[in-house]
């Protein structure tokens, strides 16, 4: 299967059965026709459908130009930004780059150490984080807003360029800062143009958290040594595969019409689960993406996730035995990365040294297999989504299949799956609070 995504509904076909998923056959037609002519609800946020095919290749080579540059000559370098604008490149960079990526020394990193702000208001972290860049030579920011007011990370740039400006004089500091933004309007776009910061856009008709794949999550991608090619063909590989309109022939779809008829028995809640600790940040950006595309008008599964097998010794017990309001998808990669085998023990004082000689991946693989079986007898539907293997390519993929059956998931349920009314509630409620002007 390389280079492929296998999706696997075998453990929950007890509560679904065929005649059940060809009643979504039409809602289904209908929400391919909503993505695919940019004509449904939030149609106007639907450039990311085409964008594999379509997106800028000069832009492409500008973004790995610019990396290159500040690969070159920065030791840190800070991704200033909030939801759609930081999760998507914190999950590539986290399960792509080696998991003590900060700690390498710089000839085996090749790259700058990468810091986010902007992600919440927290001072503590914020000065925690200008201690630890006091140290630092050379740092580089790129600051990611749409509009520039977001509050969190406009007050990590403030902050920040405040920072730059002290240390290398405004002239410098401004040859350090990197600005994706809006096309043409908004606070950012304005002092990017006046201040001649370097500037990316982000898409008019792509909203901010199916964005990781444009130059909002391409540029801290190269700064790490990614391969920006590689995760566009595998982009673009999905996007053929997962443009099918059949249903048995696509099973980015398939995924969304049994996570939505498990939704319609009850199972208010799906949990992924991944059994690599680098995929932790990638969870993180699908639960935004499918919490913020589904949840509203009352409706809408809630995302959780949780890392394997540690996290079986905390929540384990809870979805072995607690309430039976939610599903499991459990998100596997066939390959490791490393071929880590158990060694022998003089005396077998621990027991293991049945063990002996077997790849540590392989005892992985039985303890996800263990673990699905034993949830299944428990009640728990299982759904699994198997990689080949963590690289560019096969990251390029699974950001498609995800926003794909996102898109398609949302329209099944009968929302938009492309606005965020909810999240602007608590904005307004807090500059209320600062008394904003």
């Amino acid at each position: 299967m390389k280079n492929h995504i296998v999706f696997d509904f075998e453990l929950a076909k007890n509560w679904i059965s065929e005649e059940e998923l060809q009643q979504f056959l039409p809602k289904l037609k209908q929400a391919h026709s909503y993505l695919h002519n940019h004509d449904g609800p939030g149609g106007a946020f639907t450039g990311w459908v085409d964008w594999p095919e379509q997106y800028d290749r000069a832009e492409l080579k500008r973004i790995v130009e610019t990396a290159q540059q500040v690969r070159e000559k920065a030791d840190a370098f800070v991704v200033i930004g909030i939801g759609g604008s930081y999760l998507g490149a914190r999950s590539a960079i986290e399960l792509l780059c080696p998991a003590f990526f900060n700690q390498l020394p710089p000839e085996d990193r090749n790259g700058p150490e990468i810091y986010y702000a902007g992600k919440g208001i927290s001072a503590t972290y914020l000065e925690d984080l200008l201690r630890l860049l006091e140290h630092k030579q050379e740092i580089y920011i790129n600051v990611i807003s749409k509009s520039g007011t977001t509050l969190e990370p406009a007050l990590a740039f403030r902050t920040l360029r405040a920072m730059l400006e002290e240390r290398y004089g405004k002239a410098a500091a401004q040859k350090r800062i990197v600005v994706t933004t809006d096309q043409q309007r908004g606070a950012l776009r304005e002092m990017a143009l006046r201040e001649g910061f370097t500037t990316f856009s982000v898409p008019d008709n792509i909203g901010g958290r199916y964005s990781v794949l444009t130059p909002v999550g391409l540029l801290p991608l190269a700064v790490a040594g990614i391969d920006l090619q590689q995760v566009m063909d595998g982009a673009t590989k999905a996007y053929l595969l997962y443009g099918r309109e059949k249903l048995e022939d696509n099973d980015a779809y398939l995924y969304a019409v049994i996570r939505n008829a498990l939704y319609h028995k009850g199972k208010t809640m799906e949990i992924m689960a991944a059994y690599e600790p680098s995929f932790t940040q990638f969870i993180e950006w699908w639960k935004q993406l499918f919490g913020e595309s589904e949840g509203k008008e009352l409706k809408g599964l809630f995302p959780a996730g949780v890392s394997f097998t540690m996290d079986l010794h905390s929540l384990g017990q809870y979805i072995q035995e607690g309430l039976r309001n939610f599903f499991m998808t459990t998100l596997w990669v066939q390959r490791s990365r490393s071929a880590l085998t158990v060694s022998s023990m003089a005396g077998d004082p621990d027991g293991l040294d049945y063990l002996t000689g077997q790849s540590i991946h392989s005892i992985n693989e039985k303890a996800c297999q263990g673990t699905m079986l034993a949830h299944y007898e428990g009640e728990v539907p299982n759904l699994k989504i198997t990689v080949s293997e963590i690289s560019p390519y096969s990251y390029g993929m699974l950001v498609y299949f995800f926003e794909k059956a996102c898109g398609i998931s949302g329209h099944l349920l009968g929302v938009n799956p492309f606005d965020q009314p909810g999240v602007e509630a608590y904005k307004k409620k807090v500059f209320t609070l600062l008394r904003s002007p």
